[in-house]
């Protein structure tokens, strides 16, 4: 048995799931709701103000599907009550990001400045000029997003300017010097 797979999830309070034909899953909570179809193979039940997620056979294919499906569903639950958010940091001289409504404008060395807009499920915040963050109830899509944000300037090994995640720890090299 998948040892994630056999977790039970939890449904808080203000959160309502319901399972529809061949297994798509809604899932409505104070934050706001997610729609997703998962694995047509897997068995969701809910008992108690408990989600089960539970596999037909012991086949390759449902044994690694299993864990997945209770992990969507986790994510999905998680999201519509705490939401997911990643936090971007911006280095170099000059850099420097700011909101103007919608749209996210940064000044990464180019000639131009460089402009993201938000999406309905995504939200961006702009707490001061190096730093941005990216939230929303849905991981898949934030996670893209911040990607894509990032890979407007990715942060280069040698001074460690560009965009990089707040966490994230850049392997810097010596350059021209090193090589004497």
């Amino acid at each position: 048995m998948s040892r994630i797979g056999r977790e039970p999830i939890t449904i808080p309070a203000g959160v309502e799931v319901t399972v529809a034909e061949g297994n798509v899953v809604t899932v409505k909570g104070p934050k706001g709701s997610i729609t997703q179809a998962l694995c047509p193979q897997m068995t969701i039940t809910e008992e108690n103000g408990v989600l089960h997620v539970a596999r037909a056979d012991d086949t390759k294919a449902s044994r690694s599907l299993h864990g997945l499906t209770r992990s969507l569903l986790n994510n999905m639950v998680h999201g519509v009550t705490h939401e997911f958010s990643k936090k971007l940091e911006i280095n170099g001289v000059g850099y420097r990001a700011e909101k103007k409504g919608e749209e996210l404008v940064m000044k990464l060395g180019y000639s131009h400045d460089v402009i993201v807009k938000e999406t309905a499920d995504v939200k961006i915040d702009v707490p001061d000029a190096n730093h941005i963050v990216i939230h929303g109830i849905d991981k898949q899509k934030v996670g893209q997003f911040a990607a894509d944000v990032r890979n407007k300037r990715p942060p280069e090994p040698y001074k460690g300017k560009g965009i990089k995640y707040e966490d994230e720890h850049i392997r810097r090299k010596e350059g021209k010097t090193g090589a004497k």
